[in-house]
C-alpha cells in the first residue's frame, strides 16, 4: 500500500446510492450544511427562550409565548392534522401569535444573548 492510500474502509468516503449510479457524500459539506439549517430553525426558538426568561418582558407575553410553545409542541391538537387544509390552522395561529410578540418585545438585548446563546450551541466554524 503506498502512502497515498487510505488505510482501511472507515478512512475511505461514504458512497451513498443515488437512482442507478452512487456519488461520494462529502460528509464535512453535509455536517456544515446541518449546522447552518439548525442554526436557522434553532434561532427563533432561542429568541422565544430569551424573551421567556427576560425580566423585562410583561407576564402576558410571557403567558402567550409559553401558551403558544406548549401548544405546538403537544401532540394534541383542537384540530386534528390530517384534516386537510384546516388541520394546520389552529397552528398557523399559534405560530402568528409568537411572531406578533416576538416583533413587539424582542430587544436588541434579547437578540444579542440569543445570538451568543446560538453562537454556542452551534459554532459558526465548524
Amino acid at each position: 500500500m503506498s502512502a497515498g492510500q487510505a488505510a482501511g474502509p472507515a478512512a475511505q468516503p461514504q458512497r451513498a446510492a443515488v437512482g442507478v449510479e452512487a456519488t461520494v457524500v462529502d460528509e464535512t459539506l453535509l455536517i456544515r450544511l446541518l449546522r447552518r439549517a439548525g442554526r436557522s430553525i434553532a434561532r427563533p426558538a432561542i429568541e422565544c427562550f430569551e424573551l421567556l426568561i427576560d425580566g423585562g418582558t410583561p407576564h402576558q407575553a410571557r403567558l402567550t409565548v409559553l401558551a403558544a410553545l406548549t401548544y405546538l409542541l403537544l401532540p394534541l391538537d383542537l384540530i386534528p392534522d390530517f384534516i386537510p387544509a384546516a388541520g394546520f390552522s389552529d397552528d398557523l395561529v399559534a405560530i402568528t401569535a409568537l411572531l406578533g410578540l416576538c416583533g413587539r418585545h424582542l430587544t436588541p438585548e434579547i437578540r444579542e444573548r440569543a445570538q451568543r446563546r446560538l453562537d454556542l450551541w452551534f459554532p459558526v466554524n465548524r
